[in-house]
C-alpha cells in the first residue's frame, strides 16, 4: 500500500467516524458521550458541524479517533485466545468496565 492510499483510507476513515459520531450524539448524547469517550464539549462542536466542515476537517492526514484501550489489560481481556465462550463474555463484561471507569476519570 502507498502513500496515497494510506492517506486517502485516513480521510475516509475521518469521515465516517465524524458522520458516526455526529449521528450518535443526535441520537442519544449521553451514549454517545460514553460509547466515543469524549467530553461535552467536544460532542456539542461535533454535533453542530455542517458538511462541508465535516468533509475539511477529515481531509487531514492524521487520524481523528483513536484507540481507548491503550493498555495490555483491556487487551488481553478482550483477546482471550482459546477460552470458552462464557469466559469470553466475562472477559468482554470485565474490559467494557475498566473502560467505563477510565471514561468516568476522563470526564
Amino acid at each position: 500500500m502507498n502513500t496515497e492510499q494510506i492517506l486517502a483510507e485516513i480521510r475516509e476513515a475521518n469521515l465516517s467516524y465524524l458522520m458516526l459520531a455526529q449521528s450518535l450524539i443526535r441520537s442519544d448524547r449521553e451514549q454517545a458521550l460514553f460509547r466515543l469517550g469524549i467530553s461535552e464539549e467536544t460532542a456539542g462542536m461535533i454535533s453542530s458541524l455542517t458538511p462541508a466542515q465535516m468533509m475539511k476537517i477529515s481531509g487531514g492526514n492524521t487520524l481523528l479517533c483513536r484507540f481507548r484501550m491503550d493498555d495490555e489489560i483491556v487487551w488481553s481481556l478482550l483477546t482471550s485466545h482459546g477460552k470458552s465462550a462464557t469466559n469470553d463474555s466475562v472477559h468482554r463484561l470485565h474490559a467494557n468496565i475498566l473502560m467505563a471507569g477510565r471514561h468516568q476519570e476522563a470526564a
